[in-house]
């Protein structure tokens, strides 16, 4: 049994490049998100604490506090919230779901904008159906790294 769809969805937006920043707000913001940013991970790890989100999107490299710690430190405060990891480095550093904590790994590339939407779509819809007590814990299923 589903709830009723989230409205406008929250989205928390994690990266130190403005312009990737701007740009990925801009998108979201036109398809009916509500968006917050943050410029590192102390900035979205604050924000995260004090209010709610439906997904949070960071980058990977980031000064003092890259986005798979940021990583750690979300899900101490919620484990299961819903966080899509953005690198350009995703091959080369061998980014995985399994490594990084992640719900999503996406590689920044020319097809990452719809590979974006599509999962914070994905994971939106994950989060607002309705689970039976005790099986929260398998319905955290990794999904696949996307690349392309």
């Amino acid at each position: 049994m589903k709830t009723s769809p989230v409205l406008h969805p929250t989205v928390l937006l994690v990266d130190d490049n403005r312009d990737g920043l701007l740009v990925r707000s801009s998108l979201l913001e036109e398809l009916g998100y509500r968006v917050q940013i943050a410029k590192n991970g102390e900035e979205a790890l604050k924000l995260f604490e004090s209010s709610g989100f439906d997904v949070v999107v960071t980058d990977y490299r980031m000064p003092r506090m890259n986005g798979v710690e940021l990583i750690e430190q979300i899900r101490k405060v919620n484990p299961n919230a819903r966080i899509i990891l953005l690198s350009g480095f995703v091959e080369p550093l061998g980014l995985t779901e399994e490594n990084t904590g992640a719900d999503a790994v996406i590689a920044k590339s020319s097809n990452e904008p719809a590979h974006l939407v599509r999962w914070i779509k994905r994971l939106v819809n994950r989060a607002t159906a309705r689970k039976p007590v005790g099986t929260q814990k398998n319905s955290a299923a990794r999904v696949r790294t996307v690349t392309r």
